[in-house]
């Protein structure tokens, strides 16, 4: 082919495919639209998804057939259409498919988009039950996890949000955000076995205002809790206590009783029941063994392992009680255990049932808690039976409890009845119970009392507050045996009394005999004034002359008042020898009492260094009731004068000195003593006896010359 063929054919082919081109770019400028497209769901029908750009004379048509089931959309013109309301849930994206075809060229374009669902919220959060059940121990921990609980939100939310709610407080959620229940206190079976919670889910946050569409469910959750193996047995009956959380239940034990030297047959009766204890845990009940611990070292007794039956084996030899100590323990746990004492009084036979004094009561009762007054006698009402088994104490049993039958207005305290309820006055029959507690034998009488108020009577009794007893469910006291009655405490007043006015006699007559003997009193007065002059003073008793053995001792020789002379008191001086001192105080204090005449004689012998020594002679003036005492200077140790103590203590001792003449010897060494000082010290009896009583002078009331005595010492 020559060149000018191959210019001419390449030239057709340009042309060709500049036609085409031309061609291609007129049709897709016919029509377009978005390659995606978001339209939200729960759309209205008819609502616009999009709107197609076209040219004009171009239609528009699905490549799909108009009547497809799956097709959500409908062309209206060149608008896309939904035909029905749209779900994400259901379906979250569509393909949308049309045909762009020019009418006047036939010119026909494929457009294709994506029609993407946009997700609203628009559903609740839901649980997938309505009701949850979880079953824990009460052993369970704080902070042990129940379970979650997660509801779910077809709306796909990132996070949900929960709160718990219950009446008690004991279980709380990890948190906001994670439905995991804990557990937040210590449970207890017996308190509560079963908790009811309300779980509450939302899907916007509880604590912020939503911000658009906010939806919520609720659950219930339902918390049983299980027995734990956490209490011993109990002891039946028992009384409940709660200390630091735990439960406690105390028994008071158990009492019985049996006949000396007898054998009780079959299962021993017991107050306030048989033996019997029962797991504290309820909810498990575990199997109990039974058994002593200690009490029973004789084998009198014996305790059945499963039923806790105690039997006798043999008779019992003593008076007295029994205190067995019985153990009752978990058969499958033995450290869960409890023990009780059981307590059984050997006492001897009962022959006599209690009997009531009389078959018939009769009394008055005028006001509330005022004791009632037998009609008969007018004394308070005393009901009592005796039993013939304590004749020794005049059938007084000290066991027997008294009671009205059916009716809680009256009480017998100590067998005196009274009235504890503000009633109407009217008159009740009755009937009173008289029970012997050791073996429960009874006895019964009548009772009419007449309740009439707005008359005094005696109040409650003082004998009768003793020992609390329970009458008729109402604590009372009454005597304790071996009281005393009213009349007891009458007579007893009345010997008080009695002694009261003896003392009162006595101290009268102690009063007057003090008033009688105010003189003596008078006369110690003044010697203690005497003492004083001769002491200067009482600062030293060693000072002061005192009409005692110590005042005349102290002689050198062995013929003097050292050498055992009696004294006034009648007894032999036994005192030892004091220091010279005090004898030279004694003689100055002696000089300063003498005359000038008599203090320049003596001078004069002091030069001889011979002592002056009081003495008592045993010359005796005439004066009626006194005794004299004769001061003499500068006596000669060695005249061997004759000495007598007259005694102070004993009348009959000075009439018989009065009696006895006195020497020649004695007189004359009076005489021959022209230069001493004669001063008469008369002693009364009486005076002589305390030591102290001392009058200067004649006898007689207070006269001038004893004043003057008195003055000059």
């Amino acid at each position: 082919m020559d060149s000018t063929s191959r210019f001419s054919l390449l030239t057709v082919f340009s042309l060709w495919f500049l036609i085409l081109s031309f061609k291609s770019t007129e049709a897709a400028d016919i029509c377009s639209a978005p390659t995606s497209i978001s339209f939200p769901e729960n759309n209205k029908v008819d609502d616009v998804v999009t709107t197609i750009t076209v040219e004009p004379g171009v239609t528009l048509a699905f490549n799909l057939p108009p009547a497809n089931p799956d097709n959500p959309f409908r062309l209206d013109g060149n608008q896309l259409r939904a035909v029905r309301v749209l779900d994400y849930e259901t379906v979250k994206n569509y393909v949308v498919q049309i045909s762009c075809t020019e009418t006047e060229t036939g010119l026909t374009l494929q457009l294709s988009f994506v029609v993407l669902v946009e997700n609203v919220n628009d559903n609740p959060p839901v649980f997938d039950q309505n009701l949850y059940q979880a079953e824990i121990t009460e052993l369970s921990p704080i902070g042990f996890t129940v379970g979650r609980f997660a509801a779910t939100d077809l709306d796909q939310h990132p996070r949900l949000y929960y709160t718990l709610t219950s009446e008690l407080a004991a279980f709380k959620l990890q948190s906001p955000t994670v439905p995991e229940i804990l557990v937040d206190a210590h449970l207890d079976y017996d308190s509560v076995k079963e908790y009811q919670l309300k779980l509450e889910v939302q899907d916007t946050d509880f604590a912020l205002p939503p911000d658009g569409p906010s939806f919520s469910a609720t659950t219930t959750i339902q918390i049983r809790i299980s027995d734990g193996d956490n209490r011993p047995p109990w002891f039946q009956p028992c009384t409940k206590y709660e200390v630091g959380g735990a439960v406690i239940c105390e028994s008071a034990g158990y009492t019985g009783m049996v006949n000396l030297n007898e054998q009780e047959t079959g299962v021993l009766s017991l107050k306030p029941g048989p033996v019997l204890a029962i797991d504290g845990d309820t909810g498990i009940n575990e199997e109990i063994t039974y058994e002593f611990l200690s009490g029973n070292d004789d084998g009198l007794f014996a305790i059945n392992p499963s039923t806790g039956d105690i039997t006798m084996l043999r008779p019992a030899d003593v008076l007295g009680e029994i205190n067995l100590l019985a153990l009752a323990a978990q058969k499958n746990n033995v450290d869960q255990f409890a023990t009780t004492r059981v307590v059984i009084r050997v006492q001897v036979k009962s022959l006599h049932v209690p009997q009531f004094q009389k078959p018939l009561y009769e009394g008055l009762i005028t006001s509330m808690e005022s004791v009632a007054v037998d009609l008969q006698d007018k004394k308070p009402l005393q009901i009592l039976a005796t039993d013939e088994d304590y004749a020794a104490v005049q059938g007084v049993n000290p066991y027997i409890t008294y009671s009205v039958e059916e009716n809680n207005d009256f009480v017998i305290v100590g067998g005196f009845l009274f009235l504890i309820n503000n009633i109407e006055d009217d008159t009740f029959r009755l009937t009173v119970v008289a029970k012997d507690m050791t073996n429960d034998e009874t006895a019964t009488a009548q009772l009419v009392v007449e309740v009439k108020k707005g008359i005094s009577t005696s109040a409650l009794p003082q004998s009768t507050t003793g020992t609390p007893t329970t009458t008729t469910g109402v604590n009372v006291n009454t005597v304790p045996p071996g009281g005393f009655g009213v009349a007891d405490m009458a007579a007893l007043g009345a010997t008080l009394g009695a002694l009261l006015l003896v003392c009162l006699v006595v101290i009268g007559v102690l009063v007057r005999r003090m008033q009688k003997d105010k003189g003596n009193w008078r006369k110690v007065y003044e010697a203690s004034m005497f003492r004083s002059s001769l002491g200067n003073g009482p600062s030293d008793p060693k000072e002061a002359i005192q009409y005692t053995n110590e005042a005349f001792q102290r002689d050198e020789g062995g013929d003097g008042m050292d050498s055992g002379g009696v004294g006034l008191n009648g007894k032999a001086d036994v005192q030892p020898a004091q220091d010279h001192q005090y004898e030279k105080i004694l003689s100055t204090r002696l000089q300063n009492l003498l005359p000038d005449d008599a203090s320049d004689t003596g001078s004069n012998k002091a030069d001889s260094e011979k002592e002056v020594k009081p003495i008592l002679t045993k010359e005796r003036r005439g004066e009626d009731g006194y005794k004299s005492v004769w001061f003499k200077e500068d006596i000669d140790p060695n005249a061997k004068e004759e000495v007598v103590i007259i005694p102070d203590n004993n009348e009959h001792d000075s009439e018989e000195e009065d009696n006895k003449p006195s020497t020649r010897d004695d007189e004359d060494d009076d005489e021959e003593e022209g230069t001493s000082y004669k001063r008469k010290v008369a002693f009364a009896d009486a005076d002589l006896d305390s030591g102290l009583g001392v009058k200067i002078g004649d006898p007689g009331e207070d006269s001038e010359s004893d004043r003057a005595s008195n003055t000059s010492l």
